[in-house]
């Protein structure tokens, strides 16, 4: 096996096997369990994974580690009073115990009000989760000389260099006694730097299926070059500016945005997309109305080429690709199955991976055409102002530039900022290319108008 330094002309191959069951295996401990179920309704889910990280500070690797996780879960049925149990022991008398303590749990539990029956069995194309063997096996060894060249790029320019390489290989399975069978196995790697020199600092982040699809070096070379250029930063004066944000920046803000998408929410007025009436009492919610700019088109995507996680979620519903926001108006809410029962509507689950579409632009190209304007690199410590207007406030950190005349003309001290996350969308003009950062594909955009409350001391 080649153990050279990773390089894009010498990659590094050295791998393990990763302890994972087979689908037929992990089918045949759903399977079993159920045969024993005594309850009116039973399902099981059936995880397991391997999860591998390397960490380095200081220009050096500072820990190493690997953890197996697998779980049984089985959750039983008497009429409207249900209840789980959990184990992490695949042998047969542990399954058993661990199934007869949910039915007996599930006999004593208070009727639950929102109780919805066990899903029958669905479809779900015959689209596969991506699984990469080498992101899978990829040994202690490989990720060391990957970060050793990580390490030794800051050491030469000078900046000291913090990060984590990881990756995951996962199976899940779910069935119930009704037939319901679902499973996929995927996996996923991980790559974050901050760069320091001085009063400087920098930070990237992305996220792939295959770990050779991480642009390490590139993102290393980035982070160094913008630690640098952030050096003695300037005072700058709060107030409201046009803003171009970088995708990992824009990925961390649009996500509130989603996960604030939310049917039940909108519906009993708790939403930025609820509807009220002239009372002010609750009157439906926002959808088909053309509330953002027109240049936001969202959906839901897990077989998206840099997603391509699995087709069902894990309580069993399909995860089809889904339009969430197209062209500026929301399209659909996330319905809960018990929420999408009281309204006469489909289940959506969650609306997660989305996939927000993009332009073949750079952010340096993005940067090229504006003019006093501020650039903020990262997104951090964001927290909800204002659930019901999706106000929320956070700080810029590890890199916010003045751009003038189409260039990043010099460094500025961090922001805290305030700002609602629907006008943002309403405001945003010009778009980069999407690139994925975890369960988001994103592109960088830039915004004509963001609230800047105050100056902060974060680096």
């Amino acid at each position: 096996m080649d153990q050279g330094t990773h390089t894009p002309e010498n990659p590094v191959t050295l791998t393990t096997a990763p302890i994972l069951p087979s689908e037929d295996q992990a089918l045949a401990l759903i399977d079993t369990v159920l045969a024993e179920s005594a309850a009116d309704a039973a399902f099981v889910s059936f995880s397991v994974g391997e999860e591998a990280l390397s960490r380095f500070a200081e220009n050096q690797m500072s820990q190493n580690f690997s953890r197996t996780h697998l779980k049984v879960t089985v959750t039983s049925h008497f009429g409207q009073r249900s209840a789980a149990s959990a184990t992490s022991d695949l042998d047969l008398d542990s399954l058993r115990k661990t199934l007869r303590r949910s039915e007996d749990l599930a006999r004593i539990a208070p009727v639950d009000p929102e109780w919805v029956p066990p899903l029958p069995p669905q479809d779900y194309g015959d689209r596969l989760a991506a699984f990469d063997p080498a992101t899978a096996g990829l040994s202690p060894i490989a990720r060391g000389q990957v970060i050793q060249d990580v390490c030794q790029r800051c050491r030469q320019a000078g900046v000291e260099g913090a990060g984590t390489l990881s990756t995951e290989a996962s199976l899940l399975a779910i069935g119930n006694s009704l037939g319901l069978r679902a499973i996929g196995s995927w996996t996923e790697a991980s790559f974050q730097i901050s760069a320091r020199i001085d009063d400087g600092s920098a930070w990237e982040h992305q996220t792939a299926w295959a770990w050779e699809a991480l642009p390490i070096a590139d993102l290393t070379e980035q982070a160094i070059a913008r630690a640098a250029r952030s050096r003695q930063p300037r005072d700058w004066a709060p107030g409201v500016y046009p803003v171009i944000l970088t995708g990992a920046a824009f990925a961390e803000l649009l996500s509130y945005l989603l996960w604030s998408l939310d049917a039940r929410s909108a519906d009993e007025g708790r939403s930025f997309m609820s509807r009220t009436d002239p009372t002010g009492q609750p009157a439906g919610n926002h959808l088909g109305e053309p509330l953002f700019s027109p240049l936001i088109n969202l959906h839901r995507d897990p077989g998206h080429p840099l997603l391509q996680t699995l087709p069902f979620s894990r309580e069993g519903l399909p995860r089809p690709p889904l339009p969430i926001i197209q062209a500026g108006v929301p399209q659909t809410l996330a319905y809960s199955r018990y929420w999408a029962m009281q309204q006469g509507q489909q289940p959506t689950g969650s609306l997660f991976p989305a996939v927000m579409a993009g332009s073949d632009q750079s952010l340096a190209d993005l940067i090229a055409q504006s003019d006093r304007t501020i650039l903020i690199s990262r997104a951090w410590y964001i927290n909800y102002v204002n659930s019901r207007t999706l106000e929320v406030t956070g700080m810029t950190r590890d890199g916010t530039f003045w751009i003038e005349n189409g260039q990043i003309a010099y460094p500025i001290k961090n922001l805290r900022f305030n700002q609602s996350l629907p006008e943002m969308l309403r405001d945003v003009e010009v778009l980069g290319t999407s690139q994925r950062y975890d369960s988001l594909v994103v592109p960088p955009v830039r915004v004509k108008a963001f609230r800047f409350s105050s100056v902060t001391e974060s680096v």
